[in-house]
């Protein structure tokens, strides 16, 4: 069984047990419900949404947070002198799937 959900922005195919990371959740530690769920399918069951399926929910576990490795932003402009370096690190929640409800 698996669900195809929704959150940052991105879609995810989670099953039960997979550990991901997703964009930066308001929570820390605990549990965390996923409602906006795509698709679920079940062995030959495949139940889509328009948009989202009506009743479904991921369960997942909130492990941390951290950041992600950096990126570097480099911009010139060519026989002017211009130079413009900058860093980034993109924050993320690592969540754990604990269940799939339908």
């Amino acid at each position: 069984m698996y669900a195809i959900i929704e959150t940052g922005g991105k879609q995810f195919k989670v099953s039960e047990g997979d550990v991901i990371k997703v964009e930066k959740l308001g929570v820390t530690e605990g549990s965390f419900t996923f409602d906006k769920v795509l698709a679920i399918a079940d062995g030959e069951n495949l139940n889509f949404g328009a948009p989202y399926v009506a009743g479904a929910s991921v369960e997942a576990t909130v492990l941390g947070g951290g950041k992600a490795k950096k990126v570097i932003v480099y911009k010139y402009k060519s026989k002017k002198g211009f130079h413009k370096k900058k860093g980034h690190r993109q924050p993320y929640t690592e969540v754990e799937i604990s269940g799939i409800s339908v």
